[in-house]
Parts: structure tokens; sequence; C-alpha cells
């Protein structure tokens, strides 16, 4: 099973896909494996931290093993588990899309290298739980490297949103199923 989770930031998207493999399904299930997080984001600055520590004290006690992975999904190689979970889609974007030198890699190689990456942890797992953020809502007066980065996140929102089994749009702490 493949769910694609979505909405805006604050929604409480995180702790609604958290709950989706951690509240027991099978009643007769004795296995003892792990659900994998596997964490997108970097630690650039105090705000991000404090993001990444939230989400762990959010995740302690509920059985999961943190892969951290910023870039590179493709290459990830998971140990037997009872279900992932990415987190999320939104920065492991911005870390593909963009360069250490500031510069862009392309839109279409990026997007392919990460749906590359999704398809391989899917067939790591037998329960895939992705966690994307809402970021083409508004619109304003952004920057070209900010409008490729909103395009791409667009097109893999719809490429999941295709791939998924379900989707589900989180809005104000409330799962609305899409799909």
């Amino acid at each position: 099973m493949f769910q694609l989770v979505t909405g805006g930031s604050g929604s409480g998207k995180s702790a609604y896909a958290e709950e989706l493999l951690t509240v027991p399904v099978r009643l007769s299930d004795t296995s003892v494996l792990p659900h994998i997080y596997l964490a997108t984001m970097k630690p650039y600055g105090k705000e991000t931290l404090e993001k990444i520590r939230r989400h762990r004290r959010l995740r302690a006690g509920k059985g999961f093993v943190t892969v951290e992975c910023p870039k590179g999904l493709d290459e990830v190689v998971l140990l037997e588990n009872d279900g992932v979970l990415l987190e999320c889609i939104a920065n492991l974007a911005a870390n593909e899309l963009y360069r250490e030198d500031g510069s862009l890699n392309g839109r279409q190689e990026t997007a392919d290298r990460i749906l590359s990456g999704i398809r391989s942890i899917r067939r790591q797992t037998g329960h895939l739980v992705v966690v994307t953020n809402e970021v083409c809502a508004d619109t304003g007066d952004y920057s070209s490297e900010t409008r490729e980065y909103m395009a791409l996140l667009g097109a893999l929102n719809r490429q999941l949103a295709r791939m998924a089994d379900t989707v589900t749009e989180v809005v104000y702490g409330i799962p609305v199923s899409v799909k």
C-alpha cells in the first residue's frame, strides 16, 4: 500500500502519517519489525534543528528507526520493516534541486531521480506513507529559482498522487480523503 499525505504547514499531516503506520491494523500480527522513518530535512539553522527535535520527540516510543536521507533516495537500502514513512517530499525536492553553489539541477532530471527513489523504496516495503507539502496554493512575486522549485514540487505531487493507492489532505488536523 502506498499512501500520500499532503497539507499545509502546521496542518497535522505528520502526526496523521505516523498514525497510519503505528495504529494496529492486524490483530493477529506478532511481528516486531520496525517502522522506518526516512528523514529528508537538512538542519540548516536553529529553526530546522528545533523542527527536527520536535518530530523526534513526537515519534519517540512509536517503533520508528530513523534513516537520514536528505538526498539520494534511490541509493537507500532498508532493513526488513513493517512500513516506511518518508517525510517529506518538499525537503527532498529542495535538497535535490539546489546545488551547493546555489545553481539548480534540471527540473525533469530532479523529478526523475526522486520518483526513481520512491519506486525503489516501494519495492522494499509493503506499506509506504509519503508526506508532502502544499506550497503552490498562493500567488506572489517569487524569484525564478523559487518558481522552479514550486513547479518541481507541483509536478512531483501530481505524479505521486497518480502512483498512490490513497491520497489524503490534512486540513486543520482533519484528514480529508482525496483518492
